[in-house]
């Protein structure tokens, strides 16, 4: 493909990605902490740098891409979860593990490749923290483990700040154990009734930032070559991973970072007191289909913020209405092999300039339409198919997307003669027969949208 460009949060600009070893590029992305069903800013980034993973796979070959998304299943939401049950937390985390995979797979993001579990790194945190206190990063204090942020002259360089105004504007906890405010916890005592591991600094629980360093370096190694996630972990998330991991192995975590940018919800932040937290679980509930919801995720660039309404996900059926309605029109035509045209991969490997490649779909179908013959239709197909697969859309059947499939075959054909002969009316500029026709449509509850790709329609329950 193209060459690949990405925004590195690190350095503030574009850089040419060069991985490591091209027969190995390694991806890890912060994922889920699981107390509950995940809300849809949660799955921003999921979708982001699932489109990223496909890119590079496309670039390098599938089996020379390794993907990490980790599980974070020790947490104090978890723990109020668990406790409000009256359950263990591997209740919790069980049950809304598998709730995300769902949630995810129906949104077309695929399984990482490496899917670690806080809990089950538990052996690797703790050499982490004692190599850290044996190094002079780490230090106890009543009970905890703390990194002494003091012993890295770089800390504040991915996010930009110094270290008052870390310790000012953030989230850090000052405590009269602390040698520096800055400092931030490894290792805490665990409260009564909460989960607890026993270590060499006393029984207790991982802070959360250690968990990561310590996964990555199992699962993936020391260094590698792209670390996403939200804008909201820049500080104190990723600067913390970025400390300790450089303390402990002498050398970076990740050569490049990478972030998403905030969703709101009707212009506002989501919160529970404005009630406007909005789950993909639910809207799946209510038949939202999930190529929807990964198309509006996808319509802004990712780093850039996002309002997700109502209207975003009518835009987005839509809009795959009509990419669907050409497949559905050309589904006699077997497509051609084909690999993703250039002008969609010139736009995602523009730091995942993924509105810019939805434009592009709709140049292809554009294409599809007015081919002549079963070839340039064969080809444009092929190309639709091949550019859906590189960005997650696409992979429904056309007339399961329209919900054609569960009609009987002799009432699906009727409405075909009259969807055609309406259009041969409309061609033929007898609006008053094609207004009749449109009639007999509408008293078979059937949805006819008309649209620069064609006419599409679905039974109006779908």
């Amino acid at each position: 493909m193209t060459a690949l460009t990405l925004f590195d949060t690190a350095s503030r600009r574009k850089r040419a990605f060069e991985p490591i070893d091209p027969t190995r590029v390694t991806v890890y992305v912060c994922g889920p902490t699981v107390y509950s069903a995940a809300h849809i800013g949660n799955f921003r980034p999921a979708v982001v740098f699932d489109v990223l993973v496909r890119v590079l796979r496309h670039a390098y070959g599938p089996g020379h891409v390794v993907y990490a998304r980790n599980v974070t299943d020790v947490d104090d939401k978890i723990n109020a979860a668990a406790n409000a049950e009256g359950v263990d937390i591997s209740v919790i985390t069980g049950r809304f593990t598998e709730v995300y995979r769902q949630d995810a797979a129906a949104l077309g993001v695929l399984p990482p490749d490496i899917e670690p579990a806080a809990t089950g790194h538990m052996a690797e945190m703790i050499a982490f923290i004692g190599k850290l206190i044996a190094d002079g990063h780490a230090y106890e204090a009543e009970g905890h483990v703390l990194f002494s942020v003091g012993s890295f002259p770089d800390y504040g360089k991915l996010s930009n700040r110094s270290l008052d105004e870390m310790i000012a504007g953030a989230r850090v906890e000052v405590a009269p154990y602390k040698r520096d405010p800055a400092d931030f916890v490894l290792w805490k005592p665990s409260k009564l009734g909460e989960p607890v591991w026993e270590s060499p600094f006393g029984p207790g629980r991982p802070g959360w930032h250690i968990e990561c360093s310590a996964m990555i370096a199992a699962t993936l190694g020391e260094t590698i070559d792209i670390h996403g996630g939200g804008i909201d972990l820049v500080f104190p998330h990723h600067e913390n991973e970025i400390a300790q991991s450089a303390c402990a192995h002498g050398r970076p975590l990740a050569n490049y970072w990478l972030h998403n940018g905030f969703l709101s919800i009707d212009s506002e932040k989501m919160s529970k007191s404005l009630g406007n937290i909005v789950k993909p679980h639910d809207l799946l509930a209510r038949g939202v289909k999930g190529e929807a919801i990964r198309y509006g995720l996808l319509t802004g660039h990712y780093r850039a913020p996002l309002d997700w309404n109502e209207l975003l996900m009518e835009r987005s059926r839509k809009s795959l209405d009509r990419l669907y309605g050409v497949l559905r029109r050309l589904k006699d035509v077997p497509a051609a092999d084909a690999a993703p045209p250039p002008s969609v991969l010139a736009a995602l490997g523009d730091d995942l300039n993924t509105p810019k490649a939805l434009a592009a779909l709709f140049e292809i179908a554009g294409r599809a339409n007015k081919a002549h013959d079963e070839a340039g239709q064969a080809a444009a197909k092929g190309e639709l198919l091949a550019a859906g697969r590189l960005l997650g859309l696409l992979e429904d059947e056309p007339d399961a997307w329209f919900g054609l499939d569960r009609l009987d075959p002799a009432e699906r054909a009727a409405i075909d003669d009259l969807i055609a002969r309406r259009v041969e009316a409309r061609k033929a500029k007898d609006f008053a027969a094609a207004d009749a026709l449109r009639a007999e449509l509408d008293a078979k509850d059937v949805i006819v949208e008309d649209g620069p790709e064609g006419t599409i329609w679905r039974p109006r329950e779908v």
